[in-house]
């Protein structure tokens, strides 16, 4: 299989960056990428990020100054905000607002899909019941009503403590215990400055470190797939056609698209593997095969089909491209284009179905069958 044997000696021309992988929020910021540090980080998030939306394509075009401030708020609310907890009542509710107020900053900004959402929970935890009666009524009878007046009956009165209580407040505390034991190494970790992200402490993995966008990439790179139903995909004359995903950036005059808190998936890791290579996800290949076999469920996660309504391609190749937003206003923003590219290299080269056949075989995936 010469075709293979070749993408498995070469690299097409292109090294795995670290610069998209996610690390730790705050501390692991400042650590981890200068940008953070001299406050630039923000010059290129919203055209890098997974999967951009439009407001990203304006707000990347704000002015330096905004940038800053962004990022010096980012630094506030991950740094500082979070020891509000430990400053009473009327701090952890700050802490609670400012933390949900940057969680929808994000949500407008940016398709980070449901991550932003469940970060808001816990900070509903920062809001006690005074601060949530005005949600509810408060008239003869009602719920507000009711628990004023259990509240008056018991006052003053301590119940004496049950058996189960007292079971309850020592499994507590032991768990408290335990959680603080098993925080140890989570601390040193984190103090440390070989820290580790996204792994797990001991074997039950009751506590993790987790993180994302420590490192901020400065480019953008996509892969297009594209296909062709020329007998020979060398041929000059050969017509290749764009395979659309459901939201990733393909068509330069394609609007960027809004999808948060859902999430497309396959989306998300065509951007990982933009910065990788093929031989990192070698998942893009099994791919490729099942677009040359026309399969229903593969073509059910695209935007769009060059080959609907036809037979499927002959040939199916990988085109590196770079990618930045188009300047509003400016010549590519007139023509409706929302992306400039720039065609990098190829991917992967030219495969056909009967090519790919031992590819698949030799790692015991089934094999496509075409329509």
């Amino acid at each position: 299989m010469p075709v293979l044997s070749c993408m498995r000696a070469r690299k097409c021309g292109h090294r795995p960056r670290k610069t998209g992988e996610p690390r730790s929020q705050g501390l692991i910021k400042i650590r981890g990428d200068q940008c953070w540090r001299d406050l630039t980080c923000m010059d290129f998030h919203y055209e890098t990020q997974p999967v951009p939306n439009p407001v990203a394509y304006y707000l990347h075009h704000s002015p330096w100054w905004f940038h800053r401030f962004e990022t010096l708020s980012n630094h506030f609310i991950e740094l500082l905000v979070p020891f509000f907890l430990f400053l009473g009542r009327r701090a952890r509710i700050i802490h609670g607002v400012l933390q949900i107020l940057f969680q929808a900053v994000l949500i407008v900004s940016g398709n980070l899909s449901f991550l932003n959402w469940l970060t808001m929970v816990p900070s509903l935890a920062c809001f006690d019941d005074a601060t949530l009666g005005f949600l509810f009524p408060s008239g003869p009878g009602s719920l507000k009503d009711q628990v004023l007046q259990m509240q008056r009956e018991i006052r003053g009165a301590w119940p004496k403590p049950r058996f189960g209580s007292v079971v309850r407040r020592a499994a507590n505390v032991s768990l408290g215990i335990l959680l603080a034991w098993l925080s140890v190494p989570v601390v040193f970790n984190l103090l440390s400055s070989r820290q580790v992200m996204n792994t797990h402490f001991n074997s039950l993995h009751i506590v993790n470190t987790y993180g994302a966008f420590g490192s901020i990439t400065k480019e953008r790179t996509e892969v297009i797939l594209q296909g062709t139903a020329s007998a020979n995909a060398s041929t000059p004359d050969a017509v290749w056609e764009d395979y659309e995903f459901q939201c990733k950036p393909g068509d330069p005059s394609r609007r960027p698209c809004l999808i948060s808190p859902y999430h497309y998936r396959l989306d998300w890791l065509m951007w990982f593997a933009a910065f990788q290579t093929y031989e990192h996800n070698d998942w893009i290949i099994h791919l490729a095969g099942k677009l040359l076999a026309g399969d229903a469920e593969a073509l059910s996660l695209l935007a769009h089909n060059p080959f609907a309504g036809r037979p499927p391609p002959r040939w199916v190749r990988g085109e590196h491209y770079r990618y930045k937003f188009s300047r509003p206003g400016g010549r590519h923003a007139a023509e409706g284009k929302w992306w400039v590219r720039k065609r990098i290299g190829a991917y992967f080269p030219p495969l056909s179905l009967e090519e790919l056949r031992p590819y698949f075989r030799d790692r015991g995936w089934p094999l496509p069958q075409p329509l």
